[in-house]
């Protein structure tokens, strides 16, 4: 079983607008709402490429409640804790001559509200996959995405993590199965800019030597690279395709990643399939489905993912 971890999940509330200006009445001209979070990104789409997955995290309020409500809708089980203080967060996607992103805050997730989660953690079996995606609420410890690769280090999981900076750093430690920092990410952890493929393996290479097994690195209209543990490099520009929709491509990318691997065992069909589905979100206003990733893995003369 595929387990995703989303500490501070979100309704998405979508807005296309002509022409937005500050200080007047705009009104809109399509709205689309989506539960969100990078871990329940992962859920759905691994759900569209026909692999089962359990969403765990925290919830609060009538926010909340449509969260899991429109999981259900998409047949996705979820397991989350609801806590006393606060609602589940809306973050407002404004499309216009520009796109602008309003995030709110989230619930207060206490002690105990982390002693469940570590609860349901427990139940997790050897040969499961876990993943930790997306940031911490500032209330809660930095090391949490640690703590947890900690407490879970005596069983044989595979662990996905998808942070930035010291979140991602702290768990090179103990090894997890595949991060996916972005060119941009991967040059702030080093203090250098990566502009190129060439310009990222070799940082690519440096998270693998403290400890990442496999290092995907996403790189927007340059495509993607994969240094494995095997030692290959894989690397490719992206398909064709007309971007709509920026949100939701890195974490398709690491569910078709997921999807690709747990599949096939192949580690050239796990990038092609995370290359593949990270695009076909982003060419598309919803998530990626199983058609649209298998049209452009075609185009790279590779088999249909299902």
């Amino acid at each position: 079983m595929i387990y995703t971890v989303t500490f501070n999940p979100s309704l998405d509330y979508i807005v296309s607008v002509d022409s937005f200006e500050t200080g007047k009445v705009n009104r809109t001209n399509t709205e689309l709402l989506f539960p969100g979070g990078k871990g329940i990104n992962v859920s759905m789409v691994l759900k569209n490429l026909g692999i089962e997955t359990t969403a765990l995290g925290f919830m609060a309020g009538f926010t909340g409640q449509e969260i899991v409500r429109l999981l259900s809708e998409k047949d996705i089980p979820s397991a989350f804790i609801t806590v006393d203080k606060g609602i589940s967060r809306i973050n407002v996607k404004l499309r216009s001559d520009e796109e602008t992103e309003i995030n709110g805050m989230g619930p207060e997730i206490g002690k105990k509200d982390i002693k469940k989660l570590y609860s349901q953690l427990d139940k997790l079996n050897d040969g499961d996959t876990l993943v930790l995606a997306g940031s911490i609420p500032a209330i809660m410890p930095e090391s949490m995405y640690m703590d947890i690769m900690d407490y879970l280090k005596r069983k044989n999981l595979r662990i996905v993590v998808d942070a930035t900076q010291n979140l991602l750093m702290n768990v090179l430690v103990y090894h997890p199965f595949l991060i996916k920092p972005n060119n941009h990410e991967l040059g702030e952890i080093f203090g250098v800019k990566l502009n190129t493929k060439d310009d990222v393996i070799p940082y690519a290479k440096k998270l693998q030597e403290k400890g990442a097994v496999n290092v995907l690195v996403s790189m927007a209209g340059e495509g993607a690279l994969l240094v494995s543990e095997t030692g290959k490099v894989y690397e490719s520009r992206p398909p064709k395709g007309e971007l709509k929709n920026s949100v939701g491509a890195g974490d398709s990318m690491v569910a078709g990643f997921i999807a690709g691997y747990e599949k096939t065992g192949d580690y050239e069909q796990a990038f092609y399939t995370g290359l593949c589905t990270g695009s076909a979100s982003a060419f598309s206003d919803e998530l990626a489905t199983a058609e649209a990733v298998n049209e452009l893995l075609a185009s790279f003369g590779k088999e249909p993912i299902c």
